[in-house]
């Protein structure tokens, strides 16, 4: 992108919060020329996420969280939902970082190896954050319970399914939130490719 091609006239900060609402006034290169008039938009911002899919290729077996979100109060099957391990990036912390440092307080699992899957924005007409994505190993013997961080409100149930009875769900739709289903579409894909990588190797 050219630095001319987005022009920014006013910037607000409406609101801070756990996230940052901010207000754009801008305008842009248009594809058939010149530059379009005025716009407003705004942005929810609060950085960089990492999520993780996490596996045990031993038993053939995925580790996954269910928590509450607000988002789906109103959702009839309720808005506890299903979902994988996931943090926000603080400075300084590298994506591999959070996603190791999430496993273990979230599930009790500790990373024995991480693979990317891939970095994607989450809601680019919302907000710039990105979210980098991971496959991670783990041992799911002793995983299960409850976990998270009281002082932030946390309350997360512990879920260990068959890889293959996991895949089924994303695939009827028992998991809508977005993480959870890219990763399980890209474990789908790659799955028998992994374990077999994953076993082989040490550890």
């Amino acid at each position: 992108m050219r630095e001319q091609d987005v022009e920014i006239l006013e910037q607000e900060i409406c609101y801070q919060g756990f996230y940052r609402l901010e207000r754009w006034r801008l305008r842009h290169r248009l594809f058939a020329g010149g530059m379009s008039p005025a716009i407003v938009r705004e942005t929810i911002e609060k950085g960089d996420v990492a999520a993780v899919l996490l596996y045990d290729p031993q038993r053939d077996e995925v580790v996954m969280i269910e928590q509450f979100r607000i988002g789906a109060r109103a959702d009839p099957r309720g808005p506890w939902l299903l979902e994988i391990v996931a943090g926000l990036i603080e400075d300084g912390e590298t994506p591999a970082e959070v996603a190791r440092r999430e496993a273990m307080e979230e599930t009790g699992c500790m990373l024995i190896d991480l693979l990317p899957i891939s970095i994607f924005y989450t809601s680019p007409a919302k907000t710039s954050q990105r979210t980098h994505l991971y496959l991670g190993r783990v041992d799911s013997s002793s995983a299960g319970g409850i976990h998270g961080l009281p002082h932030e409100g946390e309350d997360i149930r512990v879920v260990c399914l068959a890889a293959a009875q996991a895949v089924a769900l994303s695939e009827q739709g028992c998991t809508d939130s977005a993480w959870p289903l890219i990763a399980l579409l890209w474990f789908a894909r790659h799955r028998e490719e992994v374990r077999e990588r994953w076993l082989a190797g040490p550890g």
